[in-house]
């Protein structure tokens, strides 16, 4: 039996700024906007290259915007995916190498999302 993770609700205070973010400046694909009332909306976002989504919404979860941390992004160039989303607009922190000299190493840069949200960026050594 699999159990595959795919889908991870994020809590937004506003789904329009909050999607408008993840697409423009995030880079993700927007899969789903689905809203058959004012009570419930969900929008569904993938990340480029990604068997996960996030969701976005109303009447989707409880927790308070901005209660999300450290949501991990692995990447193969962090420095790569850093420019990259620098270039869209994206604020994202500098790139920290956690190695120790002489071994493989990893890196971490970190973002948020309008909300507060928090996205980190990884770079295995393998």
């Amino acid at each position: 039996m699999e159990f595959k993770l795919e889908l991870i609700p994020v809590p937004v205070s506003d789904v329009d700024r909050a999607k408008k973010f993840y697409v423009e400046k995030a880079g993700f694909t927007c899969d789903v906007d689905f809203s058959p009332g004012e009570e419930f909306r969900v929008v569904q976002l993938t990340p480029p290259g990604s068997a996960c989504s996030i969701a976005i919404g109303v009447g989707i979860v409880d927790t308070a915007p901005g209660s999300v941390r450290g949501l991990h992004l692995v990447v193969s160039d962090i420095h790569e995916a850093r420019a990259a989303l620098m270039k869209r607009g994206m604020e994202i922190g500098e790139v920290e190498d956690m190695g120790v000299p002489g071994k493989p190493t990893i890196s971490y840069a970190w973002f948020s999302d309008p909300d507060g949200n928090t996205w980190t960026l990884q770079q295995l050594p393998y």
